[in-house]
């Protein structure tokens, strides 16, 4: 018995390698799809590789995006971290500086930083997850969720595209929050608001603006929804399955639990400390290191998360009038490059972070940028994009040329 059950074993361990081994693929207006001896699929958005795009050429943009972060870093003050991909593949990573100047750590690949805005897209996605569930609909109103919610017309929809008028916490907070010693949570926010019932900016869904009190309404939505903790949402549906494993959100004992840790700081090194603030998520609160935010922007092109049509509405443009050639999805910026393409963004500054992606689908590249000293240095991202997506009618509008001359020297 005990030899059929060793060969019982070893039948189902040989039979789980070939399920591994004998997977197969086929090309399907622009999706891979995968097929497992179980059954199982898989898809994943592809696009063609052109045969200019070699190891060789692979190698000259790493080289010249070292030389252009590394005059960044020592002539601008750049520091932090940064992830460049192409065609879904990493052709340059790198760290510059420290994660503590008054400790001299430095940074690695491994350091975390606090988000800021750019968590805005993982609310979003935890919203667009519910949905696809059914378990919301974007046309819901608030009071379905909060009923003592003081503000009326607003629609989930409203919150994810920064159009419900609804007055800044980060400001009403500080007039209304009896001890900044205390931390405050998204439940202490909507009180104040059903409590106090700051005047609003706008009527719902007059036009754009950009709302840090929005997102922390969805991520409070998503625990009433979900009936867990956002913080414990996320990291069991979004970080975890897709081994975001340097990625988490802010709480009072993160030091304890968590790895490396940058340090915000003013833009004279000197260290920001947290306040009363940091324990309101959704709009921010999410820390995370490029290479974990390499595998986010992977699994955008698969259906991990959520389909491909949800996924799509999250990158479609929602302003009615156009405003300097922008628009805003669902935690997503929508913005042209230089070359043609249109790019999704996103940037974030809080508390002495200052972070930025940018993904280009046309040719699935991606640009992370993280940082912990907001002096500026961000500003030149422009140049890189200059670089990355070079305008091709106009070779002398091109802004990198005289920044890659300079790096080169």
């Amino acid at each position: 018995m005990a030899f059929l059950r060793e060969q019982n074993l070893r039948l189902k361990g040989l039979v789980a390698v070939i399920g591994c081994v004998f997977l197969f693929s086929c090309q399907e207006k622009g999706e891979t799809k995968r097929f497992s001896l179980w059954g199982k699929k898989e898809v994943r958005q592809t696009v063609p590789v052109p045969a200019s795009f070699t190891a060789d050429s692979v190698q000259k943009l790493s080289h010249h995006l070292d030389s252009v972060f590394k005059y960044f870093h020592k002539r601008r003050g750049f520091n932090g971290t940064v992830l460049v991909t192409k065609y879904d593949q990493v052709v340059y990573k790198g760290a510059f500086g420290y994660a503590d100047f008054y400790k001299r750590d430095t940074l690695t690949l491994k350091t975390a930083f606090q988000l800021a805005s750019v968590s805005k897209q993982f609310t979003a996605m935890s919203i667009m997850m519910l949905k696809e569930e059914g378990k919301l609909s974007y046309e819901d109103s608030v009071q379905q969720y909060i009923p003592d919610f003081p503000y009326h017309g607003i629609t989930i929809r409203m919150l994810l595209t920064h159009r419900s008028g609804l007055p800044n916490y980060t400001y009403f907070s500080d007039e209304l929050w009896p001890n900044r010693q205390v931390p405050i949570t998204n439940k202490d926010v909507l009180n104040l608001m059903a409590q106090y019932k700051p005047h609003t900016y706008l009527k719902p869904n007059t036009r754009f603006n950009y709302s840090n009190t929005g997102y922390s309404l969805l991520a409070s939505i998503v625990e009433q929804v979900s009936e867990m903790p956002f913080a414990e949402f996320v990291q069991k549906r979004i970080f975890k399955p897709l081994d975001m494993t340097g990625s988490f959100t802010y709480s009072p004992n993160m030091a304890v639990l968590t790895g490396k840790v940058a340090t915000g700081h003013t833009r004279y090194r000197q260290k920001r400390t947290t306040d009363y603030l940091d324990t309101v998520l959704g709009d921010k609160g999410v820390f995370s290191t490029v290479e974990d935010l390499y595998k986010w922007d992977q699994a955008l092109y698969t259906d991990k998360l959520v389909s491909p049509a949800t996924l799509k509405e999250a990158f479609t443009g929602t302003w009615l009038k156009k405003k300097q050639h922008e628009d805003y999805g669902f935690g997503w910026r929508i913005k042209p490059l230089e070359n043609g393409d249109t790019a999704v963004y996103h940037g974030g500054l809080w508390h002495g972070y200052s972070t930025y992606i940018l993904r280009n689908p046309k040719d699935h590249s991606a640009l992370i940028v993280l940082s912990n000293l907001p002096n500026g240095s961000l500003s030149y991202l422009k140049d890189i994009r200059g670089f990355l997506y070079p305008a091709t009618t106009d070779s002398a509008t091109t802004p990198n040329k005289g920044m890659v001359a300079s790096a080169k020297r």
